[in-house]
């Protein structure tokens, strides 16, 4: 068994190489990757009555399209909102209306909701930075994800959202990281994953 501080190194080293390698990513090449992983998303959501999601940055797949997308689901939609000093994601409604919030990322506007939010949710969208074929997910660093999931209710979809080549054979895990049950890739579509049978 790998210990936990060189699992800590070899996650923390390989999210800068994948971070490295979006931040060089065309954007012609990233807008593309937008518009296949809306389109595999809104198919594979279809149905579903309420989502948790995420507002992409500039280098994540989906970028100006996400979230607004999803109000062609008609279902109630749920974003973060990373409040100054608190470990915990808050969550609100999204109606549309985006401001920038912690960390330059974008976030909805209105009443905010607890942590505990996220447990309305039928499915979960979270970001990742790679996600391997046994549902691990590498996430961006933060752990906000991380404990957000301790809410989620149980039998939550978990969908990871990551470029052709973040979708990988093995990744490093701990005890504490919460395995997805769908990748979206922009060439893959929405793959179901072991975690999710």
């Amino acid at each position: 068994m790998t210990p936990p501080d060189q699992v800590g190194a070899a996650k923390a080293d390989l999210r800068a190489r994948l971070w490295d390698r979006r931040r060089a990513r065309p954007l012609p090449e990233r807008a593309t990757a937008a518009a296949a992983v809306t389109s595999a998303l809104l198919r594979g959501l279809s149905g579903v009555r309420a989502v948790a999601a995420f507002c992409p940055d500039e280098f994540e797949p989906g970028h100006g399209r996400l979230p607004a997308a999803f109000t062609q689901l008609g279902t109630r939609v749920l974003l973060p909102v990373v409040a100054d000093g608190d470990p915990e994601l808050r969550w609100a409604v999204d109606t549309g209306r985006l401001a920038p919030g912690r960390y330059g990322l974008m976030e909805p506007l209105g009443p905010r909701l607890g942590p505990t939010a996220i447990g309305t949710a039928e499915a979960v969208v979270v970001p990742a930075v790679a996600v391997d074929r046994s549902g691990v997910r590498l996430g961006r660093g933060g752990g906000f994800y991380d404990r957000a999931l301790v809410h989620a209710r149980p039998g939550a979809l978990l969908v990871a959202v990551v470029f052709d080549e973040e979708f990988v054979d093995e990744l490093p895990a701990e005890p504490h990281d919460r395995r997805v049950g769908v990748v979206v890739t922009p060439s893959g579509g929405w793959q179901a994953l072991p975690a999710g049978s």
